[in-house]
């Protein structure tokens, strides 16, 4: 075998980790600017020059060549812009960023639904009973336990021996994700679309990377509720709109019908009470003055509507105003699902730790 020795470069390490770190901070103002590649360069050369990010060497001649040498942007005659290569980085670090932030007391224990079909073996151990596949026998654990019987002279396993991995099932899950794409998620100086398209991503990518037999559809919500494909989330932004969590609903509702997976389940993002409908002939009926008892009225009978159909809803509320507390909670129960109240930053945390713990269950 051939080694080959090289001197450590401390410089040239120093200089490919901050490289990086620009690369993160470009990610995410390339999500507050909706994907809109040279805006968030020149964001991210004020940021760099005016806070000292470049260190001694580097500018932003040095973060696009980087970019582009990783083919994640492209030259077009619109401007450098994301290609698919590109739009995949940012998901993963999307889910990387979310994902490594977990903490064991993120969240608590809730209902588990149904399971669907796959087992996964545990590193955990059990006496063996009748009905347990012989694949799951642990033959370490089983021999040392017919050692500690009949000691090491004349090693006899019996029935008694065994041992086998606990198992979890994995249930096959299809998922809704709603997110509120309404003017006050970005009132007042908060950004609150810009941690849920990070969320959207990281979930897309957590369900393609480690559940592939899960689904996973994205609804954007305000006068209207609209399907938007997975590779355009980057590029999504708010408007001047009301919002109408009830078509949100309907449109989720329809998508899972379609599903054949047993646990299906609609995940929704919001900051803001339900002040929209559809009317049957199309038209848009909006009051942004308070709760709207006929408008209230109405999304909650589509929260049942998902109830009967076995559609647990988990609502995640970006604001703890009383108001639209007492709404979620009558919301809520009416669904019997579940609702959370998370700060912007704290919200992956939040909507990975349910997502991951509400799809499975354990089996012997």
């Amino acid at each position: 075998m051939d080694f080959r020795y090289h001197e450590f470069d401390a410089e040239a390490a120093a200089r490919r980790a901050l490289l990086q770190r620009l690369r993160r901070l470009f990610h995410r103002l390339l999500l507050q600017t909706n994907g809109d590649v040279d805006e968030a360069l020149r964001w991210l050369d004020l940021l760099a020059q005016r806070h000292a990010l470049y260190g001694p060497s580097l500018s932003i001649a040095d973060v696009k060549k980087l970019l582009e040498d990783e083919a994640a942007v492209k030259r077009t005659p619109r401007g450098l812009e994301l290609t698919r290569k590109g739009e995949r980085s940012l998901r993963k670090e999307s889910f990387e960023a979310i994902f490594t932030s977990l903490g064991k007391d993120a969240a608590g224990d809730h209902r588990v639904p149904a399971a669907g079909a796959g087992l996964e073996r545990l590193p955990e151990t059990r006496p063996y009973t009748f009905g347990d596949s012989v694949s799951l026998i642990d033959s370490n654990a089983t021999l040392t336990n017919a050692i500690r019987r009949g000691g090491v002279d004349r090693i006899e396993i019996r029935e008694e021996d065994l041992e086998v991995h606990e198992t979890e099932h994995l249930s096959s899950c299809a998922s809704v994700l709603l997110i509120d794409i309404s003017h006050s998620m970005i009132l007042y100086g908060e950004d609150r679309i810009t941690p849920a398209k990070q969320v959207a991503m990281a979930l897309t990518e957590l369900i393609q990377s480690r559940y592939p037999k899960d689904s996973i559809q994205v609804v954007t919500f305000g006068d209207e509720a609209r399907e938007v494909p997975l590779d355009s989330l980057p590029y999504m932004g708010v408007g001047p709109f009301h919002t109408n969590t009830r078509a949100a609903l309907q449109l989720a509702r329809e998508l899972l019908r379609k599903k054949r997976q047993v646990n299906r389940q609609i995940l929704m993002i919001t900051d803001g009470k339900p002040s929209a409908i559809t009317e049957r002939n199309g038209t848009i009926f909006k009051n942004p003055f308070g709760l709207d008892r006929r408008i209230v009225a109405k999304t909650i009978d589509e929260a049942v509507a998902c109830r009967r159909l076995g559609i647990p809803i988990t609502t995640f509320m970006l604001t703890e105003d009383p108001t639209l507390v007492a709404f979620v909670e009558e919301f809520t129960e009416a669904n019997r699902g579940r609702a959370y109240y998370s700060r912007p930053d704290r919200l992956g945390s939040f909507l990975f730790v349910d997502y991951i713990r509400n799809r499975r269950r354990s089996v012997r």
